[in-house]
Order: structure tokens, then sequence, then C-alpha cells
């Protein structure tokens, strides 16, 4: 299952898919005339899944052994490791000033405590090259992929697991945060909880199986992914986690004081319907101890594809006709606003946008949706929540993850045989509301 697909689904589907004809909440003042000056605006990707051979991850293993989950291994990817200069091109010609990509943990740090001087000098030219494009680099210190030294001896339950990751911060940090405009430390570590009520029981045999068939192919007895839990593992996971972030943040700060620092957690735009709705447990669940620790960040990152709507019984599923994107899921653009506006009220945090998009192959559905949904985030502005800026997911069709090449992201296309990219007309629709700062 996607990430995406656990917030829109959790538990199956009960209650009245009528509760979906009037959306939660007071109806949408007039939208304001713009952002705020110094708004941020960028998009998005990830290490694994548009770099290409990313072979020392726990990931690439994984997707070579069987069983897995995976429908197809990443491979080559976007050969972004090749041409990221073309993707730095590419967010500058579409009139963006940001650009959120991950630094890769098993690329950087290859063995326990072995880094690799070579694989920083790498990023720092990326970090060098968005600056050169005027760019502001927003960089990711881990998302979701593991060394596979690391995960082999355990993943996120081993005991050090926070001690391990704040030296991989502090390394990263001494050689690449001089140029960091922004950082996070881990992407949406409280996917767990999301991932685990989502998976049916058949599926999460499949991650524990896959996880024992990916440590008798290193010859580790207690392999786990850093992406797909194991039920178990999942109380030991958070609370391990959330020590990683504390450690990796200070870790972090200790190299560059005035370095924002954040943590980006997946959210939907969950709603209550109905008496003694599950709504406020499933935040208390899903988001609790995250936007606790968040408090003392520098800033939440939310990430948002999709609203919840919780009644007493789970989750309402919308109806059969409600429009839908490629994983089945909602196409609800108000949900962005709604996630960021919880996020703020539950932090005092300043929310940056860390990831927002849809999966769909017409483009004109998300050219609407863009604007659509920005246009809640203004208001949201406008009624006095704190927004940094919006980082679209994602700048090119990529590897998603179990899903492999198959559902689009992108605001440009990539010809699979020669990488090309070439945008899509829903890039120049972000592009034209970033220069203006408007709706």
């Amino acid at each position: 299952m996607d990430r995406r697909t656990m917030l829109a689904s959790g538990l199956a589907a009960t209650g009245a898919a009528a509760a979906l004809a009037t959306p939660a909440g007071k109806a949408m003042a007039a939208v304001p005339k713009g952002f705020p000056k110094g708004f941020r605006w960028g998009t998005a990707s990830a290490a694994h899944q548009v770099e290409g051979n990313n072979t020392l991850s726990d990931l690439w293993l994984v997707e070579q052994v069987k069983p897995t989950m995976f429908m197809e291994p990443s491979g080559d990817a976007n050969n972004s490791f090749e041409l990221w200069p073309r993707d730095l091109d590419l967010v500058k010609q579409m009139g963006l000033d940001t650009y959120r990509f991950s630094i890769e943990w098993a690329r950087i740090e290859p063995r326990p405590g072995v880094f690799s001087i070579a694989m920083l000098d790498h990023y720092a030219r990326m970090i060098e090259g968005c600056h050169e494009r005027g760019l502001t680099p927003m960089v990711t210190f881990n998302h979701f992929t593991l060394p596979r030294w690391f995960a082999a001896q355990g993943g996120w339950t081993q005991q050090d697991a926070a001690d391990l990751f704040a030296r991989y911060c502090d390394k990263a940090a001494r050689r690449l945060a001089a140029g960091m405009g922004y950082a996070t430390t881990l992407n949406e570590p409280n996917m767990i909880h999301l991932v685990d009520k989502g998976l049916p029981p058949q599926m999460a045999g499949m991650v524990k199986a896959m996880n024992q068939a990916a440590g008798a192919a290193c010859g580790a007895a207690n392999f786990k992914n850093g992406m797909l839990p194991e039920h178990d593992d999942i109380p030991l996971l958070e609370t391990n986690m959330l020590a990683a972030h504390k450690a990796g943040r200070a870790a972090i700060k200790a190299v560059r004081g005035d370095l924002p620092v954040g943590v980006s957690l997946t959210m939907s735009d969950d709603q209550a319907v109905g008496e003694n709705s599950q709504r406020d447990a499933i935040r208390k669940q899903f988001y609790g101890a995250w936007l606790e620790l968040a408090k003392q960040d520098d800033f939440i990152g939310v990430q948002n594809y999709a609203r919840a709507i919780w009644n007493a019984q789970g989750q309402v599923q919308p109806p059969a006709d409600t429009p839908r994107n490629q994983m089945g899921t909602e196409i609800y653009p108000a949900s962005l606003a709604g996630a960021v506006r919880y996020a703020h009220e539950a932090t005092g945090r300043p929310v940056m946008v860390t990831e927002h998009g849809i999966g769909i192959e017409d483009d004109a559905v998300r050219a609407k949706f863009i604007p659509e949904a920005l246009a809640g985030l203004q208001q949201a502005i406008a009624d006095g929540v704190p927004v940094l800026g919006y980082v679209h997911w994602t700048l090119a069709d990529n590897f998603e993850w179990v899903f492999g090449f198959k559902h689009k992201y992108g605001l440009c296309s990539v010809d699979r045989a020669t990488f090309a990219r070439t945008p899509k007309p829903s890039a120049a629709v972000l592009g034209a509301i970033a220069k203006r700062n408007a709706v």
C-alpha cells in the first residue's frame, strides 16, 4: 500500500457516505489577494525515487528479493544522480524559488562509521547548484531509505538508532548545512501508524516475509526496512524515531544554530461527523506525539494528499461517483488548508507545506487542482495561520515506492528510455501563481 492511500483509507469503509455532501466547517470567505512577501514556492523530490542505483540502501534490497511488496525495482529511476543540474534548471524555468530534496544516508555512510567524502561533495555541488540558480535548498536528512547495514541491525528498532542517526546528521551538517535554507530530519515518520492501520492482514504478513528474505540475502537475522513496518514493532519504532528526530535536530543545530529545522508529517484533513466521532482519537494516534515534539522545532512540515472523515464506527468512504485519483482516493483540494490549520493549532509553529500534490494521469486535473488547493491555503494565511511556503510533490514523475513507476505525480513527464524531462501544463499553472505570489 502506498503512503498516500494510507492517508485516505485507514480502516474499512463504514458509515453513511451522505455525510460527504457538505464539507465540515464554515463556508469559505472571499479569497484574499495574495501570499505574504518572502513566501517560498518550490517543488520536491526524494533521493531514492529519482537518483537511481541506490544499491547500498535497504529498499534497493527489498525491491529485489522474493517475496517483495514492490511492483518493480527502482533501477535507474530518473537518473537524477547524474542529471540533477537538469532538474534544477527545470525548477528555475518554472519560476519557482525553492527545491526540496533529500541526501541519501546509504551513500554518505555506506558502512558503519565510514563516511564518503565523494558523496558529501556530490550533495554540496547540488546545494551550490541551487544557489547558482537562485533556488533555496530545502534538505531532508532521511526520506525513508536506510543504509543496508543499519537495516540489517534492526533499523529503527535497534537500541542505539537515535545515536547513529545523530552521528550521521552531524557529519552531513558539517559539510552541507552552511548552504541549506531549511532542513528536515525525517520524512513522514508518523507514516508507520497509517501503514499499520491500512494494511490488510495478508499484506501485513508480507512485510515480515519480505524483511526475512532481505535478511537472508545479506546474512542478517533482524533486518527491518525503513518504510514498511511490522505491526509488533510500532511502539518501539515510534519511540526511537522520536528520539532520532530530537537527537538529529540537536546535531544539526550544534553545527549551525540559525538553520531552520523541523520534521515533515503526513497529515490528512481529518473531519468529524456525528456523535462520538473517532476523529480526535485518530489524530492523537497518528500525530499526537510528533506534534508535541514539533513544538520545539522552528517549523512544522505538512504533507497532505487527502481528507478523512470519521464517525463513531470509523472512516466514512466517499460515494462511488466521487472523482478519484490514481490511488482510488477522493480528489478534495480543500484538504490542504484543513491540514495546515490543524498543524498550526496543535503546535503553535509556523507551517511549511513540504509536500502536496495529486497522482493522476490526466494533467488537466492537476492543473485545476493546484489553484483550488492554493486558494484555500491563501485563505488560511489571511485568517492568521503562519505559512512559510508551498512545495509541490513532485518535480517529475518518478519511482513511487511499492507502485513503481505507474503513478504520476510529476509537474514534468520523464521518458523512461532517455530520461528526457518534459514540463506538463500544470507546471506553468504553478509557476504563474508563484510569479504573481497569488492565486
